[in-house]
């Protein structure tokens, strides 16, 4: 029995030692390159991605290690100065590969106090020495080639299997085409790969023809934003990834045999904002009535946050409570969800006749009972406390709450918009402080926009009566709405508007 003990901790082990020994000589894909390559830490912070973050998902990553190694900010120059291909020439064994692709910052000054990144044009052996003024050390400056050429050599002295790739191209167009990099680094990095003998992928000329399909319009917004037009989107990179996957298959390039025949692309969680509150709010399906969170989706970034509204017309912070559908919502809300609340045109109304919508008014702890329509008993509770369970419970879900005060009304007393500061305003205010959560004041900043525009052109935003917007009124709206929340410090939301 003993002897059996033996032999099967011995086979076990032999079978370890096996299964380490072939996970430890997996291929690794290792990437060097610039920002457009790996952005920032490479978690997508301000939407923005490198294609070598989604590389790895069209490649059998069961028989190949990915590794991605570029730093934003670097050329071909300073990412080998600081230190960084070392890195990865240390790690490189023999079946390894390199994609390489700089150019983006490589057309900088060769000396100055900010990046000291440029190198000299071209593909030649000239050199220029310099004081650098950024590092205070002597320094001999070579031509973009000459570094691009050093990493290949470098690369291919360890056995590893290097892959050049031309620079993506940038969101910039003329005459409906996007300019491209083939009499610069494109070119440049194309010679020094012919000249080197290895894989070259024309990701700037191909990725600028996919861009071309789609057109200017549909790519802002896709997969560049209106604010950078430099680093892609998760759906831009992912386009960069997929051209390099499709230039790979035409390639006779050994990498081609790990790419899967039917990947499934995983972009990014998208977060979630919900919106509760009224009509003003709400998606009436009344072309003379449009609640500005209908237009609000337009000012966010829907690659990556799903604008979902629940505002509902005709509800008070009593009734939305009442009916379930503050439950209803507050049961799906995630850790990082966003939810923006906004009450007060209904709650005026009776709190124990027709439509049984009032609440007390205040933010106290009294109550009232209330016997409905159909024989049944509520307790009512002020406006300020509904407000407050909302955010109380919207921060337990883990979710960030956004208080608004209600939307004005078009009515002008003394030629000023009218105000609700003193009542559900301030309440709103006031339960948004007591429960720490952010506060915008709608009320206030609108009233102040409408009487800049004047009564006239206000008019013009409430076809139906005084309350409630028509389009052009929710969309000027809701663009208040989204500028404001720019403003508010420390709000992740902000980083979502367009």
């Amino acid at each position: 029995m003993k002897s059996i003990k033996i032999f099967s901790a011995l086979l076990l082990g032999l079978l370890f030692f096996n299964f380490t020994s072939k996970q430890d000589n997996k291929p690794t894909v290792f990437m060097v390159g610039d920002s457009t390559v790996k952005n920032g830490k490479g978690d997508g912070a301000g939407g923005l991605w490198g294609w070598g973050d989604f590389i790895g998902q069209f490649l059998d990553t069961t028989k190949v290690s990915i590794e991605n190694h570029a730093l934003g900010g670097t050329s071909s120059r300073t990412f080998q100065d600081k230190g960084l291909w070392n890195v990865v020439l240390n790690k490189l064994k023999k079946g390894d590969y390199v994609l390489i692709q700089f150019g983006h910052n490589d057309d900088g000054p060769l000396n100055d106090s900010l990046r000291a990144r440029g190198t000299i044009k071209g593909i030649g052996e000239e050199t220029q020495e310099i004081d650098n003024i950024l590092t205070k050390k002597h320094e001999t400056v070579h031509s973009y080639g000459w570094y691009i050429q050093k990493i290949i050599r470098e690369a291919k002295s360890k056995g590893a299997i290097a892959i050049v790739c031309s620079p993506i191209p940038r969101n910039d167009w003329k005459d409906r085409k996007v300019p491209r990099n083939d009499k610069s680094y494109g070119l440049w990095a194309k010679q020094i790969a012919d000249k080197e003998k290895v894989t070259f992928i024309d990701l700037n000329d191909k990725m600028s023809l996919e861009m071309e399909k789609w057109g200017e319009k549909k790519v802002t917004g896709t997969y560049f934003y209106k604010k950078d037009h430099t680093h892609t989107s998760a759906k831009g990179a992912v386009l960069s990834a997929s051209v390099i996957i499709n230039q790979l298959k035409e390639s006779k390039n050994s990498l081609k045999n790990y790419i899967l025949k039917d990947p499934e692309i995983v972009l990014p969680k998208k977060k979630k904002v919900y919106l509760i509150g009224d009509s003003t709010m709400a998606n009436n399906n009344d072309v003379n009535a449009v609640g500005w969170g209908v237009a609000f989706p337009a000012y966010c970034d829907t690659t990556r946050i799903e604008v979902i509204n629940k505002a509902r017309g005709g509800r008070s912070s009593r009734t939305f409570d009442h009916e379930g559908l503050w439950d209803e919502v507050k049961n799906q809300l995630q850790p990082g969800d966003f939810i923006l609340i906004q009450f007060g045109h209904n709650d005026a109304g009776a709190i124990d006749k027709e439509k049984f919508r009032g609440s007390i008014k205040g933010n106290g702890n009294e109550t009232q009972e209330v016997t409905l329509a159909d024989g049944s008993k509520e307790t009512v509770h002020t406006f300020g406390w509904y407000m407050e369970k909302f955010i109380c419970q919207a921060k337990e879900k883990g979710a960030i709450p956004i208080v608004l005060s209600q939307t004005p009304r078009n009515e002008w007393p003394n030629d000023k918009v009218e105000r609700r500061s003193d009542t559900y305003g301030k309440w709103s205010k006031e339960a948004a402080e007591k429960e720490n959560a952010f506060y915008i004041d709608l009320n206030e900043i609108v009233a102040l926009e409408y009487e800049k525009l004047g009564k006239e052109k206000v008019k013009a935003f409430f076809p139906k009566d005084h309350t409630h917007t028509g389009s052009e009124g929710a969309d000027f709206n809701a663009k208040t709405v989204a500028e404001s929340i720019k403003k508010l410090k420390d709000c992740g939301l902000k980083s979502f508007e367009l």
